[in-house]
């Protein structure tokens, strides 16, 4: 009779099964503010990208109401191409940006605190070096990528903000702007791209990056990159083939998409479905391979002390 009784839940063992998982998860919220307030060109390269963008849009289309007089593009077909590219070509820039911060970041986030001997202090703090390395690896998987996109789209707004102010006076309306801009959509497939490719199809480069910080001994870049091009050169010249560049090239590209030549970037993005991405070998094999290199990078940032 009291065995049975004895099964029954606990009253708020939920809640406490709650916050039990909560207290677990807060030193990698803890050290993902952490790193953002140290590596202040997580946030910086992406704004002044911005800026420059909006400078270059703003002078741009100053330039072309004067040639035209006035006479901005009739054609809507043209208006939305026009518009298009800038959009598509400022996306380009700030996520490329923030692509190249997520490098340079990786390869520094362990070989940075060795260097320094900041690890002998972070080692003595109660954060495992699991929650450290997932932490680090959440910066160009995460935090970047959706940065990018927030900045992207703001920018994108204020693109056509501006291209309001200059053509006023000229008889086009700036709903004819505002229709042909794509921001309706843009930012689904942006987001979508986003997620995708820059935090899990890109995760194998970030790992490898992350195993090589935390295990070179001096010079990380010239070890991240040196041995892929000698591992390439040599089978070029063994067998006269480029596979291993070919595979490195598909990955930096992205993964197929069923888009028809002459695609703008917003096409690839909307024809590549999630079931298709999802199906997609070179997905999961990556993944993967993430896996492995952070799980040594998290072995050798246990085992290995300053250089």
């Amino acid at each position: 009779m009291n065995t049975s009784a004895n099964t029954l839940p606990t009253p708020g063992a939920g809640a406490q099964n709650v916050r039990a998982v909560t207290s677990a998860f807060r030193p990698f919220l803890w050290s993902v503010r952490r790193e953002i307030w140290e590596t202040r060109s997580i946030y910086i390269v992406p704004a002044v990208s911005a800026i420059a963008l909006l400078a270059g849009h703003l002078v741009m289309t100053t330039i072309l109401r004067l040639r035209m007089h006035g006479a901005w593009p009739s054609d809507p077909e043209r208006l939305h191409k026009l518009l298009g590219t800038h959009y598509e070509m400022g996306a380009v820039l700030i996520m490329g940006g923030a692509f190249l911060v997520g490098i340079f970041y990786s390869l520094e986030a362990l070989y940075g605190e060795r260097r320094d001997r900041s690890i002998l202090f972070w080692k003595s703090m109660p954060v495992s070096d699991l929650t450290t390395v997932l932490s680090k690896a959440a910066i160009p998987l995460a935090v970047l990528p959706l940065l990018s996109f927030v900045i992207t789209v703001a920018t994108q707004v204020l693109m056509l903000l501006l291209s309001s102010l200059v053509l006023l006076g000229s008889g086009v309306s700036w709903w004819t702007l505002w229709a042909h801009s794509s921001l309706g959509h843009f930012p689904v497939m942006l987001l979508y791209h986003i997620v995708t490719v820059h935090g899990l199809w890109y995760a194998p480069i970030y790992g490898w990056l992350f195993f090589i910080s935390a295990w070179a001994p001096r010079a990380p870049f010239l070890w991240a990159f040196v041995p892929p091009f000698l591992i390439g050169g040599a089978e070029k010249l063994a067998f006269n083939t480029t596979f291993f560049f070919d595979l490195l090239l598909h990955r930096l590209q992205g993964p197929e998409a069923p888009a028809p030549p002459g695609s703008n970037m917003m096409d690839i993005m909307s024809s590549l479905g999630p079931l298709q991405f999802l199906s997609e070998p070179g997905l999961w094999i990556g993944l993967a391979i993430a896996a492995a290199f952070l799980a040594a990078a998290v072995h050798l940032r246990r085992s290995r002390g300053p250089v």
